[in-house]
């Protein structure tokens, strides 16, 4: 009897010691990822741009609020959220609060599917299939039905009143020590809502320096920014993979971007031009998932430098 069912008690139990620290432990074990960009005029002085993405907000996420007020004692120059704050309809005032202290500091925004829809419980294997047939969000999908709409205006308000800049398929500009700092920003491509129509021409002339933001990484999007001459391109929505090979990587990106830049700094070409990519594993899951493997919750401290 012990023979016939050791191997697969022991299969269960090393499975629910996986699942105990993904998502007891790694899903709570916040980080901070610091990469240095050459992307400013030669001799300008660095600037710290702080980047928080995807902290799908779930009601009662004491630490997760905690760990996000803490952020604001980096001091960064400016603040950039590459959207899905929320995972639940309820926890729009929790996001504020959380976000408060960093509210206090320069920012600018775009949203992501999540800020406007509620998830749906699926099967995670549904990444993969779709992975492999080339369809993301409504990217080849048919249109959701049954969702719930979440109370973005309410989160737009909150960070409009704090004076952070909506991106939303539009320019902004933040002057930092007389550095003048232009922002050109896409609604979420993951549900087709970004018009670069609206914003293509480039970086404007009076900018010293100039950046894309958006919330998916969608290719369509990077080339856009690329080969318009945009040298820093930031966005989020990958989670970093969220359940991760160690030694591997990645499996899946959840849009058309290849996993080998699902996190962190790359470049990326387009008609003869290269940009700097940062995408940012966020700090939360969809709160019907809510583990991580090999691909802890993280924000980002990005700091710009002048090029060599």
């Amino acid at each position: 009897m012990r023979a016939r069912y050791g191997v697969p008690l022991g299969i269960t139990a090393v499975a629910a010691a996986g699942l105990l620290y993904s998502a007891g432990f790694e899903a709570r074990s916040f980080r901070l990822r610091r990469v240095t960009i050459p992307v400013l005029p030669p001799g300008a002085r660095p600037l710290r741009v702080l980047q928080v993405s995807d902290i799908h907000m779930v009601s009662g996420q004491r630490k997760k609020q905690r760990w996000l007020r803490s952020l604001a004692g980096l001091r960064p120059d400016f603040v950039i959220n590459t959207g899905d704050n929320l995972s639940d309809p309820e926890s729009v005032p929790e996001v504020l609060d959380a976000l408060g202290p960093l509210l206090e500091f320069p920012g600018a925004y775009v949203f992501g599917s999540n800020d406007y829809y509620g998830p749906k419980l699926r099967n995670p294997a549904r990444y993969l299939l779709e992975k492999t047939q080339g369809r993301h969000g409504l990217n080849g999908n048919a249109p959701a039905v049954g969702v719930v709409h979440n109370p973005w205006e309410d989160l737009r308000d909150g960070f409009d009143a704090a004076g952070w800049q909506n991106l939303t398929n539009t320019r902004g500009a933040l002057k930092i020590d007389g550095l003048e700092v232009e922002l050109t920003g896409l609604d979420d491509p993951h549900i087709r809502r970004d018009r670069y129509e609206h914003v293509a021409g480039g970086p404007s002339s009076s900018a010293d320096f100039s950046m894309g933001v958006v919330h998916a990484p969608y290719l369509r999007t990077l080339d856009a920014f690329t080969s318009d001459g945009y040298p820093l391109i930031l966005a989020g929505h990958t989670h970093g993979g969220q359940l991760c090979i160690p030694f591997y990587g990645a499996l899946v990106t959840n849009c058309d971007l290849d996993t080998e830049r699902v996190k962190g700094l790359s470049r990326h070409t387009a008609e003869g031009r290269a940009s700097y990519l940062h995408v940012s594993a966020g700090c939360g899951t969809n709160r019907y998932t809510p583990v991580r493997f090999a691909c802890p919750p993280e924000a980002s401290l990005l700091t710009l430098v002048g090029k060599e």
